[in-house]
This record gives C-alpha cells, sequence and structure tokens, in this order.
C-alpha cells in the first residue's frame, strides 16, 4: 500500500511546471521506488519507465566484462545501463508523443519486446536506484567497502569506472529531471531484508521462509551496490526532496534538500 503523503509529495512537485514534468524517484532495492512511480503515474495521468528497463544487453556487458572489468556483467552500477536509449525515449515523452518503453526480463537476463505507449503524458516518472547519485572523490575509492570490492576488485579499476561512469554521462541524464525524490533506507542493513523479502514473494514464500542460500546470494549481490548506496545515504545525491523510510517501509521525514 501507498504511503498516501508521498503520493501528495508527487502532486505537489509537478504541479505549476510546465507539462510534461519530468520526474525521478530514487532509492535503494526494495525501497518501493517503482510502486510508488506505477502509482504516482497512474493518479497523475502520466507514465513510468524504470532504469532497470534499459540495462545494456546482456552481450553488451559480455562484451564490457572482457574489455574491461569482469564485474560489469552484473547488470546495475553505473556504465551497465543504456542511456542513449533512455534519452531517446524521454525525447518523446517530454513532447507528448508516442513512444516504445523498454523492457528488461531479469529472469532471461536480457531485453524483452518493448511496450507501446499512445502519448500525451502529463508527468513522466522514472525510477533507479542510482538517479541523483553524485561520484566520489578518489581518495574515497582507495579502500574497499565490503568482500566483494575487497576479493574481485582489489586494485579499484571496477569502483573507479562506475564511478567515473557516475561522474560523466549519468550526470548528464540526471540533470534534465524537473525534480527528484530519493527515498532513504535507515541504513544499509535494511537493503537486504527489503530485497529478500521481494524474492520470497516472487517464490510465494512468507519473508522469513527464504532458503538461506538464496539469502546469502542475495547478500552478495546487493554488494555491487553498497558503495553508492551507502553514500548516497550519507547525503551524496542531487535531489529534490530526501524521503526518510524506517524498516518498513513507513515515512519518517520528508525534507527539502
Amino acid at each position: 500500500m501507498i504511503d498516501t503523503t508521498l503520493l501528495r509529495l508527487i502532486d505537489a512537485l509537478a504541479t505549476g511546471r510546465e507539462e510534461p514534468v519530468l520526474i525521478g524517484i530514487a532509492g535503494a532495492q526494495g525501497s518501493g521506488k517503482s510502486t510508488l512511480a506505477n502509482a504516482a503515474a497512474a493518479r497523475l495521468g502520466g507514465v513510468a519507465l524504470s532504469l532497470d528497463d534499459v540495462y545494456l544487453t546482456r552481450a553488451e556487458r559480455s562484451d564490457l566484462a572482457r574489455s574491461t572489468h569482469p564485474l560489469l556483467a552484473v547488470r546495475g552500477p553505473p556504465g551497465t545501463h543504456d542511456l542513449a536509449l533512455a534519452t531517446a525515449v524521454l525525447d518523446d515523452l517530454l513532447v507528448g508523443g508516442p513512444a516504445l518503453l523498454p523492457r528488461f526480463d531479469k529472469l532471461a537476463d536480457d531485453r524483452t519486446t518493448p511496450r507501446p505507449f499512445a502519448g500525451g503524458a502529463r508527468v513522466v516518472l522514472v525510477d533507479g536506484w542510482c538517479l541523483g547519485g553524485t561520484p566520489q572523490d578518489d581518495d574515497a575509492l582507495a579502500s574497499p567497502v565490503n568482500a566483494l570490492e575487497r576479493d574481485d576488485d582489489p586494485d579499484g579499476v571496477w569502483r573507479r569506472w562506475t564511478n567515473a561512469a557516475l561522474a560523466g554521462p549519468y550526470q548528464t541524464f540526471f540533470a534534465r529531471f524537473d525534480a527528484l525524490v530519493h527515498l532513504a533506507a535507515p541504513d544499509f542493513g535494511a537493503v537486504l531484508d527489503w530485497r529478500c523479502e521481494q524474492e520470497a514473494g516472487l517464490m510465494g514464500l512468507p519473508a522469513d521462509a527464504l532458503p538461506a542460500a538464496r539469502r546469502a546470494a542475495i547478500a552478495r549481490f546487493i554488494q555491487h551496490f553498497e558503495r553508492i548506496t551507502r553514500h548516497m545515504l550519507a547525503g551524496g545525491v542531487a535531489a529534490t526532496a530526501t524521503v526518510r523510510l524506517d524498516a518498513d517501509r513507513r515515512v519518517v521525514s520528508i525534507a527539502a534538500t
């Protein structure tokens, strides 16, 4: 269930701006950003799309893994999205026209058939875990933040490459948003619980019945996002408003930033 406080926040951010309005919703895995984007789009006569749907193809990420670093085969971190595709879709939507909205099949780990949108959106909502994230200084990249970085990126090649992507084309992409809301988790530990709840739901299981091996796999997966997520929670995000959530995703506070 969507907190009506969040819907009213989106309403306020969309009010008084030239339409179509482009609003981003950022937040860690499981924070509810996609659910909010879809609900707000339905409420405001808009359209929602996700940064998750413009991942590079599996073949393109495999090429990056071979040429640059093996961790780039994993979708999600900066540099693994097709921002040219995202920009082209937004260009169509923001002139009120029809568009083919990209879709990504996470089970197949590849793109699937896009869905047509007839056009005429008053509001365009984009959700993405790293939307608005700011790059880190070189000194902050020196030491690993988790076992994945320590063991799989000991020389820092991957984290410096993704940081450079975030500092360059991603900042250009973020700059076109009219407003951005950051749904901030109480801490990074909540992210694992939220992501495991999602996985259990997909498997038709209660949240506490997720197999231990699956939880361990998810714990490793979210380490790909830990550095930037922690940076954003510490203030490394250019957001119009920051919404602090508790462990149950209830709104604790909303602050203009």
